[in-house]
């Protein structure tokens, strides 16, 4: 809360605001002024400078006056001076919600569907929005908030995958354009909050648009890769005449010979993530970009400030940046694959970070383009990231694979402000030099992951273990007919 945008509430008959001492925000002159006897129009007039400085100081004991025309959490709660630390767990519990999401939905995705932990994820996030705009409390504002962050991580990850296994080998740029959806939800974002001038009213705007999402269990089906692998071929058979005869296609006779994979039924787990060589050195590196891109991203946005001063253009031009990168992945991805552009994309985060630091102050238009460059590189990289987990991991393990590795994000994005302020006290230019080792590594390290361009989605582990030698010869033997061709 900024300084000019409260002070400290007196309660007395003199119902003005100045008596407060210098530091207005959180301390107030001990002094009973119903007993005294003193001007409203200018209480501190009898008081010298030199008489005024030995008057005690006190902590404003009876709330604060706000002076921001829009309601906010923080002035919901009080969430300043001594509890000012309260507002960085708001968002601290809303990661580890993220992070307990990709946990816990993610399995049960693989375990009991797609759709229906989708579903059930959309309830859930607008169910705790609803209590997050009315909760009586903070100890319950929290609580839902970070029931919001499980669902919400729900909600992201098992549509992405959904989506990702509809289509064919060659449709799966579908998974970029949802993201440019993403973006345009950032953009729109700021309008709201500028119409709206109460933080209930931005919540409730942005929370109950969820339960129309449950409209989709009439009109979204169940993942017919998943079905194949929980051995319901019949299930996924229909399904998939169903889609043909509504894009006007049909099935080939061989599809009425389907077969369901011949390993047995298991739930997914952490080990099977890293149990084989190829399976852990993806995860690890997996791993480590979902970190570094979440980490590097908010570090980056923190940092610009971008336009500086105002916060609904700032946001805007924030998800506005957004947009030429997912149009360059668009024409780069399909082109010449997915590995070099997630190499480039990091390497060039890192180099546009390094030059940043050292560019002198006074060239102010050269050092925000070109830090602007490199929040242009980690967001290209941020978005393949998405794309290439979801093709790197077998059906099997694919929804719980992608958010244990997404939870990285999550923590990235916890360590995120805590990295920059602490090092920029050290140094101002000291984050950036960090962003630019991260990235650069970032991109060294991606280089060992196959490409995945027009290759058919891995069904099984033993699928995964043989990317790298297939990919190599520009496509692979399948195993399984891909069962999206009919889309």
């Amino acid at each position: 809360m900024d300084a000019a945008e409260m002070v400290c509430l007196i309660t007395s008959n003199c119902t003005c605001n100045c008596c407060v001492s210098s530091n207005g925000q959180c301390e107030r002159f001990d002094i009973d002024w119903n007993n005294i006897s003193v001007s409203c129009a200018n209480p501190l007039a009898h008081f010298t400078n030199s008489s005024l400085g030995s008057v005690p100081l006190t902590t404003c004991q009876n709330g604060w006056v706000y002076r921001h025309p829009h309601s906010s959490v923080v002035s919901e709660y009080n969430l300043v001076c001594d509890n000012a630390w309260l507002l960085d767990v708001t968002q601290g519990v809303l990661n580890l919600g993220f992070l307990t999401g990709a946990f816990t939905l993610g399995y049960a995705a693989d375990r009991y569907g797609r759709i229906l932990v989708f579903l059930f994820s959309c309830l859930g996030v607008g169910v705790c929005g609803i209590v997050v705009a009315f909760a009586p409390n903070f100890s319950i504002f929290l609580i839902f908030r970070f029931l919001q962050g499980v669902f919400g991580k729900g909600t992201w990850m098992t549509c992405y995958v959904i989506v990702t296994e509809m289509v064919g080998s060659d449709q799966r740029l579908v998974g970029i354009v949802i993201q440019m959806f993403f973006t345009l939800g950032i953009m729109i974002l700021p309008g709201i909050a500028y119409l709206i001038p109460t933080w209930q009213g931005i919540q409730l705007a942005i929370t109950l648009p969820n339960f129309l999402f449950l409209l989709y269990y009439w009109a979204v089906p169940e993942s017919p890769r998943w079905l194949l692998t929980r051995k319901k071929g019949e299930k996924a058979l229909k399904i998939m005449h169903t889609i043909a005869k509504h894009n006007g296609r049909y099935l080939s006779p061989h599809y009425s010979e389907i077969t369901v994979i011949n390993e047995e039924v298991t739930n997914p787990s952490f080990f099977d993530l890293v149990r084989t060589p190829r399976m852990r050195q993806y995860t690890l590196i997996l791993m480590y970009a979902w970190f570094t891109s979440a980490l590097v991203y908010q570090g980056l946005v923190m940092r610009l400030g971008i336009a500086g001063g105002n916060l609904y253009l700032d946001f805007f031009i924030s998800g506005a940046v957004e947009l030429p990168a997912a149009l360059l992945i668009l024409l780069t991805i399909d082109r010449i694959g997915r590995r070099l552009p997630f190499v480039i994309s990091n390497i060039v985060a890192g180099v546009a970070c390094l030059i940043t630091a050292f560019l002198p102050e006074d060239i102010k238009w050269l050092k925000t383009s070109v830090a602007t460059l490199g929040r242009l590189g980690i967001t290209m990289a941020f978005e393949i990231v998405y794309l290439v987990n979801s093709e790197l991991y077998p059906t099997t393990l694919r929804n719980f694979g992608v958010s244990l590795c997404s939870g990285l994000c999550d923590i990235g994005g916890f360590i995120a402000p805590f990295l920059l302020f602490r090092l920029a006290a050290i140094w101002l230019e000291l984050p950036l030099i960090i962003f630019s080792i991260l990235a650069t590594v970032c991109g060294v390290l991606v280089f060992f992951l196959p490409e995945t361009k027009g290759i058919s989605l891995p069904e099984t582990v033993e699928d995964v273990e043989q990317l790298s030698s297939l990919s190599s010869k520009n496509g692979r033997k399948k195993k399984h007919q891909d069962t999206t061709s009919y889309i």
